[in-house]
């Protein structure tokens, strides 16, 4: 039986949430979850499918490169032009390939690190100067992974970027309590169109090792996602929360 996701009405009433990768997969399910939820949603993304999606959630989609610190400028000054402020930014845009190091390409690194390294510190940089402008409230969300505890054969560039979300995470937080949280969540393998760039061998033995016997629901990291940014867990910061169906637990 498919477990059902239920949105608490209100919560995020009038709260402006930006999403990066928001166009589909976890930053898909987080728009709408948010939206779900009564947040003003900016979408973020290359994939033009993000316009669709926002129109649908009466929200905004920007086009944007997180790997190009102009546009992430761009993004926040087009998200505050929009909606006058930003409560809760969440840096979720990724890139990976899967291929031993020694087949990766000095540009497929510069293109997986520039997103979930350069990208997440400069989504962070221009929500805190924002934040403090207005008034020093707001929280960062930043989707890490298993990754960022484990290895995975094939994934060197990506998991460099996860493990450093985790660092990120963890400075944000130190740097600017109480006023402004950060938090990572932590997914493990997640059932989304993504999953179809690994080799079904490689997905085949991760989901052996889940206990839990299946991979996570994008909506599930959303639900996960809408809670920490949420008043309810205010005391929550410079930590990674875990997501994996006790994949972690086995040790």
């Amino acid at each position: 039986m498919t477990a059902r996701m239920f949105p608490v009405a209100d919560r995020h009433r009038d709260r402006v949430y930006v999403i990066t990768g928001g166009a589909k997969g976890i930053g898909r399910a987080c728009a709408e979850r948010f939206a779900a939820e009564g947040a003003q949603v900016m979408i973020a993304d290359i994939d033009p499918a993000g316009a669709d999606l926002a129109e649908t959630l009466g929200g905004v989609f920007h086009r944007t490169d997180m790997a190009d610190p102009d546009q992430v400028r761009d993004l926040a000054a087009g998200t505050v032009e929009r909606f006058g402020r930003i409560d809760i930014w969440h840096n979720n845009a990724f890139s990976a390939v899967f291929k031993p190091i020694h087949e990766q390409t000095l540009d497929e690194f510069d293109r997986i690190t520039g997103i979930g390294i350069r990208g997440y510190w400069m989504g962070a940089k221009v929500a805190v100067e924002q934040m403090r402008r207005q008034g020093g409230r707001g929280v960062i969300v930043n989707t890490a992974s298993v990754q960022s505890f484990v290895g995975e054969r094939g994934f060197s560039a990506y998991q460099a970027t996860k493990g450093a979300v985790l660092a990120l995470t963890r400075s944000l937080a130190l740097d600017h309590a109480p006023d402004i949280r950060s938090v990572a969540i932590a997914p493990g393998l997640i059932a989304t169109d993504a999953i179809g760039d690994i080799p079904e061998d490689v997905i085949e033995e991760v989901l052996a090792g889940i206990p839990a016997g299946r991979a996570a629901r994008p909506e599930e990291v959303a639900a996960l996602a809408a809670f920490i940014a949420s008043e309810e867990a205010d005391y929550m910061s410079g930590t990674a929360v875990i997501l994996d169906g006790a994949y972690l637990a086995i040790g």
